[in-house]
């Protein structure tokens, strides 16, 4: 249980960071922020103490593929963001990571089929 709140309150101090960071003159910063690795740190550490190392690394592999939906979603974001209102812009956004994520996962299930 007091692992989980753990994790609960880093997660916590991720959003306030964020909160905190978009209301500075340096509010850009608030975009590196989900990009420090909290919950990349804790999935590693679980697959690490309950699986094989080579299966860490096809975790971490499999995360530098996933790079690719965040990516999509940062340019839809940019290019929408002077097309559409915030709303609108955030949900097609999400739409397209949700698409390539699509993509990534059954292209990786073809290419690393689980043993």
């Amino acid at each position: 249980m007091l692992s989980l709140f753990f994790k609960c309150s880093i997660g916590a101090f991720a959003v306030l960071t964020i909160a905190l960071l978009s209301r500075s003159k340096s509010f850009f910063i608030a975009g590196l922020v989900p990009l420090f690795p909290t919950f990349a740190l804790i999935a590693h550490y679980i697959v690490g103490s309950e699986r094989s190392p080579m299966e860490l690394r096809t975790t971490a592999l499999f995360g530098l593929y996933s790079i690719m939906p965040y990516a999509a979603y940062l340019f839809a974001v940019y290019y929408f963001s002077i097309r559409f209102n915030l709303v609108t812009n955030l949900l097609l956004s999400t739409a397209i990571w949700i698409i390539f994520a699509a993509v990534l996962l059954v292209t990786w299930v073809k290419l690393h089929p689980a043993v």
